[in-house]
C-alpha cells in the first residue's frame, strides 16, 4: 500500500503595511535658463535674437532716424521728377547705412551697459531692457517736440508728464514719430522750391516761344539735374541730416 507524502504546510504571514508616499511640496520646480557662471545659455539667446529680428523693422521705424532720412531722399527725387530713380532699394540701403551712422553712439552706449552684462550674467532680462531703453528715450526726447508729446498725451486722456523723464514710451514713440515726419516735410519742402522755380521758368519759355505741345518736364529735367551736380545735392542734403541730429549721442 502506497502512503502519500504529507506536504508540509508553509506557515502564512500577514499582508505588508504600504510605504507612504512622500507628497511634493509647492514650488520646488525650477527651471534654470542660465549657463555656467550665471550666463543666459545659448538657447536663450538665440531665442532673444531670433524675436529682436522679428520686431527689428519696427524698432528701425519707430525708434530711429531712418523715416525722416527716407522720406527726405523720397521727396528729393521726386523734385528732381525721377520718380524711379534711385530705386526704393538704393534709398532704404543708404538710409539704413545713415541711421547706423547716426545712431552708433546710442547702440554703442547699449552694448555697454544693457547686452555686455546680461550676457556676461551680471544682470536679468528685466535690467537689460530697462538698460537699453534709457538711451534710446534720451535720444528720441532731444528730437521731439513738446507740442506732440502734449498731443499724444491729451489723446491718451493722460495728466500732464512732470519732468522730461516722466515721459512713457508708449507716448514718447508716436509724438517721435510726428516730429520726424514734420521735420522731414520741411527739409523737402525747402528742396522743392529751386526745382519748382526752374520748372516755372521753363514753362513761362516754352509759352512765349509757342511750343505748348512739347512737355516742360521733359525739358526741365537736363537743368535741374545739372543744378544738382553743381550744388554737390546728395553731400548738402547728406550733411544737414547728419547734422540734424549732433548731441543726440
Amino acid at each position: 500500500m502506497v502512503i502519500p507524502q504529507l506536504a508540509h504546510a508553509t506557515e502564512l504571514t500577514g499582508p505588508t503595511a504600504p510605504t507612504p508616499v512622500e507628497t511634493p511640496s509647492v514650488g520646488d520646480i525650477s527651471i534654470n535658463i542660465n549657463g555656467p557662471g550665471g550666463a543666459p545659455s545659448t538657447s536663450v539667446v538665440v531665442l532673444i535674437g531670433i524675436t529682436l529680428l522679428s520686431i527689428a523693422p519696427a524698432l528701425l521705424l519707430m525708434m530711429s532716424s531712418f523715416t525722416k532720412i527716407f522720406v527726405v531722399l523720397a521727396m528729393t527725387r521726386n523734385a528732381l521728377g525721377l520718380p524711379t530713380i534711385p530705386p526704393n532699394q538704393v534709398l532704404a540701403g543708404l538710409s539704413l547705412f545713415l541711421s547706423l551712422f547716426i545712431m552708433w553712439p546710442v547702440l554703442n552706449t547699449i552694448n555697454v551697459d544693457a547686452v555686455q552684462p546680461f550676457m556676461a550674467g551680471s544682470i536679468d532680462f528685466n535690467a537689460a531692457i530697462h538698460l537699453a531703453a534709457g538711451p534710446l528715450k534720451t535720444f528720441m526726447l532731444a528730437h521731439t517736440r513738446e507740442d506732440d508729446i502734449a498731443l499724444m498725451t491729451r489723446a491718451a486722456n493722460m495728466p500732464n508728464p512732470a519732468s522730461p523723464d516722466a515721459v512713457s514710451m508708449v507716448t514718447l514713440i508716436p509724438s517721435f514719430m510726428i516730429s520726424e515726419l514734420r521735420a522731414a516735410f520741411i527739409i523737402g519742402l525747402v528742396i522743392f522750391v529751386p526745382f519748382l522755380i526752374i520748372d516755372l521758368v521753363v514753362a513761362s519759355g516754352l509759352m512765349a516761344m509757342g511750343m505748348m505741345m512739347l512737355p516742360p518736364v521733359m525739358i526741365a529735367l537736363p537743368f535741374k539735374i545739372l543744378l544738382f551736380i553743381l550744388v554737390d545735392g546728395w553731400g548738402l542734403i547728406i550733411t544737414a541730416l547728419v547734422q540734424s541730429y549732433n548731441g543726440s549721442g
